[in-house]
């Protein structure tokens, strides 16, 4: 789940002065801040972003085989549990920040699918996500990835032979980076404070084969914030 609340109330002083310092380290989610972002990002998943991946994963011609998926930084976890309740066996993990992943076991419980999912707290910059998978799922978080190619190369790690990476509502754009408006102004206030959370197109099918990837499938998603990219790769 990535944080994404920047005032814009002081864009026009970002623009003249520039991003300010960063902190040496980045604060970690509050419960009350996790719980909120949670409730914001649920709507979001009930209101078509589940029923999109679950589209997109459930034609894939692995998917009857699949026993385990991790839903990386899976936030409240409804696309994951979506994705799940919908096959006869597979289990899930959800992985995310430490008290995000207390608002999705509360959901995990709510939905009454505690034998199939479990969560998994961490930061996926530097701990392990786990192993086993013959599915990982990646909905609009490796624009949190410090080091792209490193987060990729984790999930190669942790999928089984002939496992697959679905990346799904990637922000990736195009013509020096000022199309789809709909992402590049969406973005712009995080952009200005100093965050860049947006792919050039094609940079993170890339990054899958760099790693080992034996084939990426890319295509373009419209969704209602605008394009977006899915990409497909296959281990």
């Amino acid at each position: 789940m990535v944080h994404s609340d920047y005032s814009v109330e002081n864009l026009s002083e970002l623009v003249k002065e520039g991003p300010p310092p960063k902190p040496e380290t980045i604060p970690e989610f509050s419960e009350e801040m996790s719980k909120r972002y949670a409730a914001i990002y649920a709507n979001g998943e009930r209101a078509g972003d589940a029923q999109t991946a679950l589209e997109i994963v459930s034609k894939l011609p692995e998917f009857p085989s699949f026993r385990k998926m991790l839903d990386l930084g899976g936030g409240p976890g409804l696309i994951g549990m979506a994705i799940v309740a919908s096959h006869p066996s597979m289990k899930g993990v959800i992985f995310d920040l430490p008290p995000v992943v207390k608002v999705a076991n509360a959901f995990i419980k709510e939905y009454g699918i505690e034998d199939r999912m479990e969560v998994l707290g961490g930061d996926f910059n530097r701990d392990p996500i786990g192993e086993g998978y013959e599915l990982v799922l990646a909905c609009s978080c490796l624009e949190a990835a410090k080091d792209v190619d490193s987060i990729v190369k984790k999930v190669y790690d942790a999928l089984n032979t002939g496992g697959v990476f679905a990346s799904i509502f990637n922000s990736e754009v195009t013509q020096e980076r000022t199309k789809p408006e709909p992402l590049v102004l969406s973005s712009l206030s995080m952009a200005l404070m100093g965050h860049d959370l947006l792919f050039d197109q094609g940079s993170v099918a890339d990054s899958m084969l760099r790693v080992g990837f034996k084939s990426v499938r890319s295509r373009t998603l419209n969704t209602p914030w605008g394009p977006t990219e899915l990409n497909i790769a296959r281990k």
